[in-house]
């Protein structure tokens, strides 16, 4: 059994994360079942914590739309636009991950 994986954090790079993986060689000398588990963990483990969400602001003069939002929390299905999917990684781990807003001038 070998530990590994990676989480990615935008302010701190990749660090290692909880996963485990098994794997082995079966008795007719084929490839063993592989499967992996990962566990939910947080993303922001010390910025701003006594809010519930951290969603930063920054007002751009150029920009096509009036609004557009970007994803902080590495599990948007739209990324790098945010999607939304922090919402139920912030529950399942108790983080207070948001998105970053760029708003038209």
């Amino acid at each position: 059994m070998v530990a590994c994986g990676l989480s990615y954090n935008s302010l701190e790079g990749p660090k290692r994360s909880t996963g485990i993986i098994f794997g082995g060689v079966g008795a007719g000398g084929g490839k063993g079942r592989r499967s992996v588990l990962v566990r939910a963990e947080g993303i922001n483990p010390e910025i701003r914590k006594s809010e519930e969400e951290v969603v930063d602001s920054v007002i751009v003069t150029e920009l096509s739309k009036p609004l557009t939002a970007y994803c902080r929390c590495w599990r948007s299905g739209t990324f790098p636009l945010c999607d939304g999917s922090h919402v139920k990684h912030n529950k399942s781990t108790g983080d207070n991950v948001g998105p970053l807003l760029l708003k038209r001038q």
